[in-house]
């Protein structure tokens, strides 16, 4: 387990906090309850999210590039001693990391199950927020627009082809009209939010079937799930919409128990979120556990 807390390209700040949260609600307790043997490789240096007047449509992509390139470097060991990793992030660019990190093993192609509810393709020319965290999937897979800063931090591009990536959970009128584009250009596999409402299992089993035989990553952004069911992602639109979170868990525990399986990484969870529920982010981290235990039951 190791913590990457970054808001450095979010919208605001907060994501820098989902580790020190994770952690304080008893994510370690709750994964050695489900019998797993947790090395804890603790936090990343904390990166927060400030204006960036500079980059204005691509914010803090300096800082965001450095700590993406540290995190790489710092999983890479991680997933070539066998050990699964977990990455307490942070922003969804955490994704990109893992995925460098699997494509070092040199074993074949590393797949990414991408459970969002955005495809997270767009580029600073397809948007004016300028905010990195719905963007990173466009630079691993090296979009027109993208930043080339961000496109090349992990030595060659692009760092995925659209065969290695899976999307579930996408709302598809939360996409931009550019994402909708490259989603049909691109031929993606993707299952929507709705299909992942009505039938959990089927929709990640059909996803991992088109995946290829390389090691398996999972990225989960918190704002995938049902917001009033569990109120923990910064992007508070989805509300009573998407799975909850115990059928979320089910569906992703299948997920980890396939003999692929290496790499769990977490998004977009802003703390602040649950003030008004306290055993929000405890029951996140019994989910957590139950994912990773999936893989042993």
């Amino acid at each position: 387990m190791i913590g990457f807390p970054s808001s450095a390209g979010s919208y605001a700040a907060g994501q820098d906090r989902a580790p020190a949260a994770l952690r304080s609600s008893g994510i370690v307790d709750a994964l050695a309850r489900r019998g797993l043997d947790v090395r804890d490789h603790g936090d990343l240096p904390e990166q927060i999210w400030r204006p960036d007047r500079t980059n204005p449509r691509a914010q803090n992509v300096d800082a965001v590039v450095a700590g993406l390139r540290l995190l790489a470097r710092r999983v890479t060991p991680i997933l070539e001693s066998g050990d699964i990793l977990l990455v307490l992030g942070g922003n969804c660019t955490v994704a990109l990391a893992v995925m460098a990190g699997l494509r070092g093993l040199g074993v074949g192609p590393p797949g990414l199950l991408y459970v969002d509810r955005n495809y997270d393709l767009n580029t600073p020319d397809s948007t004016t927020d300028g905010a990195l965290d719905w963007m990173g999937l466009a630079h691993g897979l090296a979009l027109p627009g993208a930043v080339d800063a961000l496109v090349d931090a992990f030595g060659d591009r692009p760092l995925l082809e659209p065969f290695q990536v899976a999307w579930l959970g996408v709302q598809e009128e939360m996409s931009t009209s550019w994402e909708r584009e490259q989603a049909v250009g691109l031929k993606i596999s993707c299952k929507s939010s709705s299909e992942f409402v009505s039938d959990p299992l089927d929709a990640v089993r059909t996803l991992l079937h088109v995946l290829p035989t390389g090691p398996l990553a999972i990225h989960l952004d918190v704002d995938v799930l049902d917001f009033t069911d569990a109120p923990l992602a910064e992007n508070t639109d989805g509300r009573n919409t998407g799975p909850t979170l115990e059928a979320a868990t089910r569906a992703l525990s299948s997920a980890s128990a396939d003999h692929r399986f290496r790499a769990l990484s977490i998004g977009e969870l802003n703390p602040t979120r649950s003030v008004g529920e306290p055993d929000a982010i405890p029951r996140f981290c019994a989910a957590i556990a139950q994912i990773l235990a999936g893989r042993t039951a």
